[in-house]
């Protein structure tokens, strides 16, 4: 068992619950969202981002390799009574993309989990229908402090916004742009967010 699955139950905590809030309204104002936008967040975990956004996309699809947050998931998504919300057991970089492909994908601090950022990126693209867009939140470039030692699967820390921007140019998204989002405050620290934001041509 990760230890994802083990915090899943006690993962919806008051200050992911605001972060999740913060990003999904910097989204909003970075990307034109529509009811007929088929939309996955990739690496959901309980769904915090997604199900902010639901009510301003269409067909919601609450992605994560992780059963134990997956598991919360659906007993919110029963709770809730969202019919246009899903959850799916899906790992980006180990399973191939579901056969209907994606007009947004979003993510929030899933990429620096991911060893190859332009192989992750790819997989991101090839989720999407063509002109599908990314909205991709994560940390900026931190010294490594915003993390605990025993945290898991950690390959960045955090990403210059410049670089990550040519990754994405390198995974084959158009009209790139890497905006500073909302900030984490952790132990009296601020940490920016970057969101990063693309077009699959």
């Amino acid at each position: 068992m990760s230890s994802f699955d083990e915090r899943a139950a006690t993962w919806d905590t008051p200050d992911r619950q605001e972060r999740a809030e913060a990003v999904a309204a910097a989204i909003r104002d970075a990307v034109p969202l529509s009811p007929g936008m088929r939309t996955i967040e990739i690496g959901a975990g309980t769904g915090l981002l997604g199900l902010a956004l639901a009510g301003d996309v269409g067909e919601l699809v609450l992605s994560d390799p992780s059963a134990g947050m997956l598991e919360v998931t659906r007993r919110k998504l029963a709770d809730l009574g969202r019919p246009n919300v899903s959850a799916l057991r899906f790992d980006l970089v180990a399973d191939p993309p579901p056969s209907e492909p994606f007009d947004l994908a979003v993510s929030q601090l899933v990429l620096h989990h991911l060893e190859d950022t332009v192989g992750a990126l790819r997989a991101i693209r090839d989720l999407l229908a063509p002109g599908g867009r990314i909205a991709l939140a994560d940390l900026a470039t931190e010294d490594g402090s915003f993390h605990t030692e025993d945290a898991e699967g950690i390959h960045h820390q955090g990403f210059d916004p410049e670089a990550l921007t040519a990754a994405a140019r390198e995974a084959g998204f158009a009209d790139v742009e890497a905006r500073i989002g909302p900030s984490i405050e952790r132990d009296g620290r601020d940490y920016p967010l970057v969101i990063l934001l693309g077009r699959r041509p």
